[in-house]
Parts: structure tokens; sequence; C-alpha cells
């Protein structure tokens, strides 16, 4: 009757241990995952060093052609105050870095933003691309915040260093950190 009970006890733990969920799967790669077709948050749609923009000329340009430099990716708008707060200081990083760094303005401001910008550029003397960001770059980067500025720094292997929302003097800070902390390696 003792043997009886433990197989029936037995027996029973298996089944509830059968009925749990599995575990989230874990990326290993920078290829996207998703769960049944579901995007998860906090994935990438798809691998990172493929995610691009289109420039102002129509050329396209992925993260993946920026390898060896560090990339700097700032996404704003022209009625955003911090973003032109946030452009002489990007200005100067690409002057200070040359080219091991390449900063690139990506517009988010819509089709109604677009005619202004050759405007914009010139008064804040822009001194690096401005483009386009195609819809996966977006979602990656502003997740579900989609405050602007907000600005992505790249190491020269394309994998995101920081990305901060804003500008003020601690984003400043953590941008120039983050620059200096993978410029020479």
């Amino acid at each position: 009757m003792r043997n009886f009970c433990l197989i029936i006890i037995a027996a029973v733990g298996l089944v509830v241990m059968a009925c749990t969920p599995a575990a989230a799967p874990v990326s290993i790669s920078e290829k996207p995952i998703s769960i049944n077709g579901i995007k998860q948050p906090g994935v990438p749609p798809k691998p990172i060093p493929d995610m691009m923009w289109t420039g102002m000329d129509g050329s396209r340009q992925r993260i993946a052609d920026h390898r060896d430099k560090v990339l700097i990716l700032d996404f704003w708008a022209t009625y955003c105050g911090p973003c032109r707060d946030e452009i002489p200081h990007l200005n100067s990083l690409q002057a200070k870095f040359g080219d091991r760094l390449q900063v690139v303005g990506l517009n988010v401001g819509g089709d109604d933003d677009k005619p202004k910008i050759p405007a914009f550029a010139n008064e804040l003397k822009v001194s690096y691309p401005i483009a386009f960001p195609e819809e996966a770059l977006m979602s990656y980067i502003s997740a579900d915040d989609t405050r602007i500025p907000q600005t992505a720094v790249f190491d020269k292997r394309g994998n995101l260093v920081v990305k901060v929302i804003g500008f003020d003097d601690s984003v400043k800070n953590q941008i120039d950190r983050a620059v200096e902390s993978v410029i020479d390696q």
C-alpha cells in the first residue's frame, strides 16, 4: 500500500510539472525572437546590424556600414527644443573625434517636418548627415517611450553602449562618457 501511495504522489507530481508553462525564450544572438510570432518588448525586430535609415538624398545605410567607428544616432525633430540644444554638442563631438566617430541625425518629425529640415540644419550648422529611420530602428530605440531627443551610442562593433532621452548637462555627460569609453577600442 505504501508503494502504491508513493507511485500516485509521483504521478501527480509529474502531471503538475508538465502543466507549468515553458520559460520564455532567451536570445543568444542578434537575431530577433518572438513567441508565436508576437514581438516581445525589448527584443530587436530584426538584427541590429541590419537596422537602417534613408538619407536626405535617398541613399540607405545600416548600422553595420559604420563598423570600425563609434556611431551616434540622434532621433530628433525641428519643433523639439532639447533637440535644438543638443545639436551644437553633437557637432562638437563630430569635430573632436573626426572619422573615428559618425553622428547621424534621424528626423522623426513626420511629413510636416521634412520641408523645415534644410533651413533648420542651415541655421544650426548641422555638421553631420540627416536621415530618416526605418520603423524597425525607431521601434528598437524608442521602444515604448517616444519622447525626443533620444540618442543612442554604438561601439565599433555595432553594440548599443547607451541610450539617453532628453538633453541637459547630465545627458551630455552620459553621451561623452559613452563615446570616450569606446572610441579607442
